[in-house]
């Protein structure tokens, strides 16, 4: 089979191109938001006596700008690249990768106008109303052809296993969210779950906690198992722990979500399956996180001059504390302790801001010379000034969630001994206000570091050094 024209490239940059730079944008935006709530938890007039700018109104639109919009455009810009650059083949079709990145940014933009409208169906991370409901199942749809399709049209015999992360990831959101998001519709903008009561619960945590699993996880896996062994310029620790690291975390991930509903009117034996379920999924997260961090064995050295490999061996590190956490937290006795508190909160964090953005972010400076054909990032100085933003924002956010949680819960244990509760309501909420104070502070040194990623993009972007590799430009050819 002969070369196609010169003129062809073998790879198509211009969507990773697209979605990392939004992934930055929405990233500042979304992070920006985070930060705006947690002011007003302290400083309840930044409500501005307005319902659109309530807390209740602006955190689902935060939970969705971080989770679907900041790490939904990465996982799309990181996944494109690597399906590319491990099956050697240029994406599976152009037009169709082009419609997933505009229609993923008009169910973003929706999210922005509908969620402070208080139009939203009320179940976490699945707040969007039908009518966009539906435009995501047709856009994942659109993602997994074009993702599953060039693997289909792969030049080599391997599929690696990063790709065996992203692929689930994919097919497993796309079950999750069409099945927790069946409704019956009374109005444009107004719908009702076919689901009621105690089975509406499990659906939603079912959905819930595998957003978490496989969104947050599986997904951000593939980014780890590509980007830590290219910047580290090692292989991976472990090829066949990879594989098992997968298998496993696909098989156990998946029943865990009932240990959101623990004393609830769940099923005892359905809240103690999920239970069990976490505490041993503990065992492949730990797993992945060793294959990880063991990729720098003979390289440990590059951390003192590289801040991106930082970023993704630190964010390894909160992956590995997380998932030791959240197995703790499913234990019905420790969730007693702290279910509805800020414990609860600062997991969240550890996870989203520690695993997933640290990972993201590591991935992004890796990627975007590349794709954008510079040598390198604008300033190098600039990574190391994010990484040390990020890393004390995070930091300050979880420990400041820690205590407050654990205060939570223990004040609002706390009996005298005629049986009455020894603390009022608002005397716990007067107790959390310098914690509060303290996590809002480690948000805006995150959102700083945002800040500084995105001016360090746009010079990069502007940048006239162009690297030498030609990526961008390569023919195709037969067995390349």
């Amino acid at each position: 089979m002969s070369a196609t024209s010169s003129a062809t490239p073998i790879y198509n940059f211009d969507i990773v191109k697209k979605f990392a730079f939004m992934a930055v944008v929405w990233g500042l935006i979304g992070m920006s938001a985070g930060v705006l709530i947690a002011a007003q938890l302290v400083w309840p007039e930044l409500n501005f006596d307005t319902p659109w700018f309530t807390y209740s109104r602006l955190r689902p639109l935060h939970t969705n700008a971080v989770i679907f919009a900041f790490g939904g455009c990465a996982l799309f810009a990181t996944s494109y690249y690597v399906v590319q650059r491990t099956c050697q083949t240029r994406i599976f079709s152009d037009k169709l990768a082009n419609f997933t990145f505009w229609g993923w940014q008009a169910i973003i933009v929706s999210a922005v106008i509908t969620l402070p409208l208080g139009i939203t169906t009320s179940k976490e991370y699945a707040e969007l109303e039908w009518p966009i409901d539906i435009l995501i199942a047709i856009v994942w749809i659109a993602y997994a052809i074009v993702f599953f399709g060039t693997i289909v049209k792969r030049t080599t015999s391997h599929i690696y296993v990063a790709n065996w992360f992203y692929g689930g990831f994919i097919l497993t959101v796309a079950v999750l969210h069409i099945g927790n998001s069946m409704a019956i519709p009374v109005s444009f903008t107004k719908s009702y779950s076919i689901y009621a009561g105690a089975v509406d619960a499990m659906m939603q945590w079912w959905y819930g906690h595998n957003a978490v699993g496989f969104f947050l996880t599986a997904g951000f896996l593939g980014m780890m198992y590509y980007f830590v062994p290219k910047q580290a310029e090692r292989p991976v620790y472990s090829y066949r722990l990879s594989i098992v690291h997968f298998w496993s975390l696909v098989s156990l991930y998946i029943w865990a979500g009932p240990h959101h509903l623990h004393y609830t009117a769940l099923p005892d034996w359905t809240q103690s399956l999920g239970m069990v379920m976490s505490v041993v999924l503990f065992v492949p997260s730990w797993g992945g996180m060793i294959n990880g961090i063991m990729t720098l064995s003979g390289a440990w050295h590059k951390l003192r001059t590289d801040p991106i490999l930082r970023f993704m061996i630190v964010s390894l590190s909160f992956y590995g504390m997380s998932t030791f956490e959240g197995p703790m937290m499913a234990i019905k006795s420790v969730n007693a302790l702290s279910h509805y508190t800020d414990w609860t909160v600062g997991h969240v964090h550890s996870g989203a801001l520690g695993w997933v953005a640290m990972v993201s972010i590591g991935s992004l400076y890796h990627l975007i010379p590349k794709v954008f054909g510079r040598e390198r990032m604008y300033s190098i100085k600039l990574i190391n000034v994010h990484f040390w933003l990020a890393t004390i924002g995070v930091v300050l956010y979880i420990v400041a969630m820690w205590i407050t949680g654990v205060m939570e819960g223990m004040m609002w244990r706390a009996v005298n001994a005629d049986g009455t509760l020894t603390y009022s309501f608002i005397e716990i909420v007067a107790q959390k206000k310098p914690y509060n104070i303290m996590r809002w502070m480690g948000g805006l040194c995150v959102v700083a570091g945002m800040l500084t990623m995105l001016y360090n993009v746009i010079r990069t972007i502007k940048s006239e050094k162009v690297a030498d590799e030609g990526l961008a430009t390569k023919p195709v050819v037969a067995n390349a």
